[in-house]
């Protein structure tokens, strides 16, 4: 009876950690910075983008910079899925959040106007 008990406990334990570790590798942020990226640079819409520029450039921009992420993973079919959100910081070192819409959309991304920090400063 006794090591039923401890092996329920150690079970539970194993469990509780397992789901925190898939949690949290779930949860983790990506973050793609164009300034040490030299492949995200070399595109039009990414070279000269910041947050004082229009949406729909930074969108472009965004969704080429997804593009470029997605082909150099490891993982081009798993990685930033429809719904994932990253952290772009663009050539002048300006930053912004961005949602995956559809990935294999030339327009898949939206700009999270409410994580714009940035953004809402250039605007006012």
């Amino acid at each position: 009876m006794m090591k039923d008990t401890r092996t329920m406990r150690r079970a539970k334990a194993c469990f509780w950690l397992l789901l925190i570790g898939i949690y949290s590798v779930a949860t983790a942020d990506v973050v793609i910075d164009v300034i040490r990226g030299q492949e995200y640079r070399q595109f039009s819409t990414v070279a000269a983008t910041s947050v004082h520029s229009p949406a729909e450039v930074r969108a472009a921009g965004a969704a080429q910079i997804a593009a470029i992420y997605r082909a150099r993973s490891g993982t081009p079919f798993t990685s930033l899925p429809p719904g994932s959100k990253f952290k772009v910081v663009w050539p002048d070192g300006s930053t912004e959040y961005v949602q995956v819409v559809s990935p294999v959309s030339s327009a898949g991304t939206e700009l999270l106007e409410d994580a714009q920090p940035d953004a809402r400063a250039s605007v006012n």
